[in-house]
């Protein structure tokens, strides 16, 4: 049996649906059991589980061979905050997973967490990869760059699409690099299942690296509209950001990152990817395509 934490969640979805296509028994845990028909119309074993609930965790990694974490809580706020679930949440089901004698457990990380880093998000994710390694478990760990169904199409196309406005912060002249769900799933799986796995980090990455106004431009094209942009420069976010910190922690971390993003290398190189795990990564302009191919008028 595999635990999938975080199953309705882009990655985790992927992943369900990957493995039950395999004919793996799957358990797809979640906090939001009811948004979880599809998975348990496919065959997936669908449960309650949340980070914050030490007992959840310890009952569903019950009787399971491996775990796959996809969960995260980088807006969340209140008991579901970052610290809360990112950090305590992540070791509190490392530890599970170690007493119910899991055999593998798979972590998605960040690209990019380091325990000096800017943003607090990626320090909690670098804090977490040391102690899964320190832990005992056979693990992998998995570091991809931007998903694109969120950074790509939620934070920039899905508004050209609906309204023909987006919102880039910074000059969007950066070239970034993005990666698609389905294809840090296909990862996921060979952490999962593959030989000669244990104790790796893979650094992940799609096969291109775009800036966001060539983002807007594709959407432009294949939505067949035109999309009015307001920037927001690096400097306002930079006062922006301290200022919303006390009263909009998210808020402050959001831009945060998008400082960091706009102001440090987000490029990656396809050759990085890992030699013995066979991929097609997908582009960013066939992930846009496939975004706008059901919209009436669309070129795509």
């Amino acid at each position: 049996m595999i635990l999938i934490l975080g199953a309705t969640g882009v990655l985790g979805r992927e992943v369900v649906k990957a493995l039950v296509a395999d004919r793996r028994p799957v358990r797809a845990a979640t906090r939001q059991p009811d948004m979880a028909g599809d998975l348990s119309a496919l065959g997936a074993e669908v449960v309650y589980a949340d980070l914050i609930d030490s007992v959840s965790l310890k009952r569903v990694c019950a009787g399971v061979d491996a775990v796959f974490v996809a969960a995260h809580s980088l807006m969340g706020t209140g008991i579901y905050s970052s610290v809360a679930v990112d950090g305590a949440g992540h070791r509190a089901l490392i530890d599970a997973a170690r007493t119910a004698g899991v055999r593998r457990f798979v972590y998605t990380s960040v690209r990019g967490a380091t325990a000096d880093h800017p943003v607090d998000f990626f320090r909690t994710k670098a804090a977490v990869e040391r102690y899964l390694e320190q832990s005992g478990l056979d693990f992998t760990i998995l570091r991809p760059s931007a998903f694109m169904e969120w950074h790509v199409h939620r934070l920039l196309g899905k508004g050209i699409v609906e309204t023909g406005k987006a919102t880039i912060f910074g000059s969007g002249n950066t070239p970034t690099n993005f990666i698609a769900g389905v294809d840090v799933a296909h990862y996921a799986r060979a952490a999962l299942e593959g030989p000669g796995m244990s104790a790796r980090t893979l650094e992940l990455g799609g096969p291109d690296n775009v800036t966001r106004r060539q983002v807007v431009e594709l959407y432009e094209r294949y939505a067949g509209r035109s999309a009015r942009v307001t920037y927001v420069p690096v400097a306002l976010m930079r006062i922006m950001s301290p200022l919303a910190r006390p009263f909009k922690p998210v808020v402050s971390r959001l831009l945060d990152v998008s400082i960091w993003g706009e102001t440090t290398d987000q490029t990656f190189a396809s050759s990085s990817l890992p030699p013995d795990i066979p991929s097609r990564p997908t582009s960013v302009e066939a992930f846009v395509r496939a975004a706008t191919q059901k919209i009436p008028g669309s070129s795509a």
